[in-house]
């Protein structure tokens, strides 16, 4: 019998929301995702991470800092990014529209 590993996931760039300020200099403790405050009393970190471990180190992170988490989300990849050769992005349907062929 044969069995087959997964395949890894691809790297992938990220928006991940938190409750509250975090100051800009946050950003190497967090894999240098950006640290954007936003006007809503939000934080968001944005960036690229090379796979689901590096997405669970952070989301471990904002654990620990008893950071209140509200939004994760993976960004449709730029042109730019590496390794996006021939795939499509994931598709993303606005606010509250479901997501049709």
């Amino acid at each position: 019998m044969t069995t087959s590993k997964p395949l890894p996931a691809p790297a992938g760039r990220y928006r991940i929301r938190i409750r509250g300020h975090l100051e800009p200099a946050w950003s190497a403790w967090f894999d240098s995702l950006v640290v954007a405050r936003t006007e809503d009393g939000t934080t968001d970190l944005v960036g690229p991470l090379v796979d689901q471990a590096a997405l669970f180190g952070v989301l471990t992170r904002l654990r620990d800092l008893g950071a209140t988490l509200l939004l994760v989300e993976r960004l449709t990849p730029r042109p730019e990014d590496p390794g996006r050769e021939g795939r499509p992005g994931p598709r993303a349907a606005a606010p509250g529209q479901p997501l049709t062929g």
